[in-house]
């Protein structure tokens, strides 16, 4: 049990070489050691929540090579880790298994290159998590981002140019960060997590650490693409393969929003985000001005696979506000959100894609007809708009309803507004591409000439994900109680006083 934090980034990284090696002979070989590797590390993921529950969230620490920290490399796996990291290794696991059909048609010959690099993502992405020392979540953040490019680049013919601007985006915020953390280790001399926590109190009023805390939080919030640093996203999820969205979306950004929340409740001294330095209090001010940008300009796209990408520029925002409210509800409603937001966003990725392999389409006005000829596939898809729009029972209410709660208690109501305003903006977009799907084609005068859409749903090694993924969404969202009761609460906890 003291080796799971070790043992999940290391499934993945073992994932990722053999997918790498074998599949220089076998497509499918690379496929299923990736998968393998991936369920591998969910397993060891739920084995660590259940660890955290069993044990009333005490942590589990790891020193690699025996090297005990601040010397040596610590992996910690504790409720906020445990969290994030059966997250990320679930939506892994769906993503891989459903991407074997989809990579045939977006990126037919370049599969093999692919598995490798799904799982040196997922690898980065648990790292971070996991790591106990803020220099090594750099170096995770980096070996994530690096394989993300792979992934994104090779898309549509925009691909390359949309990626190679979320390169520079993301060095400018790598190169931010990394500077904040020579800043912290010139003020305290080491970059242990747990021994920064002991150090740091005595240095709030030190210029560099102040420093130290604005450079790695807007190094994060770029990396995050939080609003107003979120322009490169956009293109790169338009353009990307489906497959690559439906991993990247869910958690690629999430983990930096888990980075932040990390240094404001676990390394930095009690208070330095709020009194010290008003560091929440502008997150969440750009997170409510990035739900609404992002709401509007959702509106304005014709390109679905475009309008799903402004609404994660919003919907970011959300996670964000949690931080901002600075409280424990609001906390607790910006950490369900991270959940709740990779399933959704997982889900209409997965489903768009699934509409493109079967019709070959990805203009919304082109949607018409496609819920009689997918009818399973379109009931999925309209749990995920309820869920996105925040209808209950779904998912999406619950992390908007703690939000709005914890907006209350801090008096917060130009936030509580923006949140109500938002679920508005989100019905018209999202219920317009409802109407398009249930259209009947034959009484549209735009698409009477078109031929009439094949009734079918897709292969069942794409709709079976999509179809535990919309199930999950309702999961999620009916036992939200026990997720807040056992894990959230916890990690919360040290906001209330």
């Amino acid at each position: 049990m003291s080796q799971i934090p070790a043992l999940i980034p290391t499934s993945l990284l073992l994932a990722s070489l053999l997918s790498l090696l074998i599949g220089l002979k076998s497509r499918r070989g690379a496929h299923w050691t990736a998968l393998l590797g991936a369920i591998a590390a969910f397993a060891f993921s739920l084995m660590g929540v259940k660890a955290m529950i069993d044990g009333d969230g005490e942590a589990i620490r790891y020193a690699a090579g025996n090297w005990i920290p601040p010397i040596g490399i610590e992996f910690v796996l504790d409720s906020l880790s445990a969290y994030m990291t059966a997250i990320i290794t679930f939506i892994g696991v769906i993503v891989l298994i459903y991407a074997p059909r989809s990579l045939a048609l977006e990126t037919p010959g370049r599969e093999r290159m692919v598995y490798p690099s799904m799982t040196l993502v997922l690898a980065g992405l648990v790292g971070m998590c996991l790591t106990g020392d803020v220099f090594n979540l750099y170096v995770f953040l980096e070996i994530a981002a690096l394989a993300a490019y792979a992934l994104l680049a090779i898309g549509d013919r925009g691909a390359p140019v949309a990626t190679l601007r979320y390169l520079l985006f993301g060095a400018i915020g790598g190169g931010f960060y990394l500077l904040g953390v020579a800043y912290l280790y010139y003020a305290t001399g080491t970059v242990n997590m747990a021994d920064l926590s002991m150090r740091l109190p005595e240095l709030m009023e030190s210029q560099a650490v102040i420093v130290a805390a604005v450079l790695m939080v807007v190094g994060l919030g770029i990396k995050m693409a939080l609003f107003p640093f979120h322009f490169w996203l956009p293109d790169v999820y338009t353009n990307a393969p489906s497959v690559s969205s439906a991993l990247i979306a869910p958690v690629m950004t999430k983990v930096s929003a888990y980075a932040i929340i990390r240094l404001f409740l676990d390394v930095f001294p009690p208070g330095f985000f709020t009194a010290n330095l008003p560091l929440a209090q502008t997150i969440g001010w750009f997170s409510a001005a990035g739900i609404i940008f992002g709401s509007v300009l959702a509106i304005a796209q014709h390109d679905y696979r475009r309008m799903l990408a402004y609404s994660s520029v919003g919907q970011l925002g959300y996670i964000g506000l949690g931080i901002g409210l600075a409280n424990p509800i609001g906390m607790i409603g910006g950490l369900l959100h991270i959940v709740n937001h990779a399933l959704m966003k997982g889900l209409l990725f997965m489903i768009g894609g699934a509409v493109r392999l079967r019709f070959g389409v990805t203009k919304i006005p082109d949607f018409v007809g496609v819920g009689r000829a997918m009818p399973w596939t379109m009931v999925a898809f309209t749990v995920g708009v309820l869920a996105m729009v925040g209808i209950p029972p779904t998912a999406g209410f619950f992390s908007k309803w703690y939000l709005l709660l914890g907006s209350a208690e801090a008096g917060a109501w130009v936030w509580f507004a923006v949140i109500i305003a938002s679920s508005l903006l989100s019905a018209i977009y999202f219920f317009r591409v409802v109407e398009m799907v249930y259209r009947d084609p034959e009484s549209d005068s735009a698409v009477e000439d078109r031929e009439p859409l094949p009734r079918g749903e897709a292969p069942a090694s794409m709709f079976w994900p999509i179809t535990i993924m919309a199930v999950s969404i309702m999961a999620v969202g009916i036992f939200n109680v026990l997720i807040v009761s056992a894990l959230l609460e916890r990690v919360a906890a040290p906001l209330g006083g």
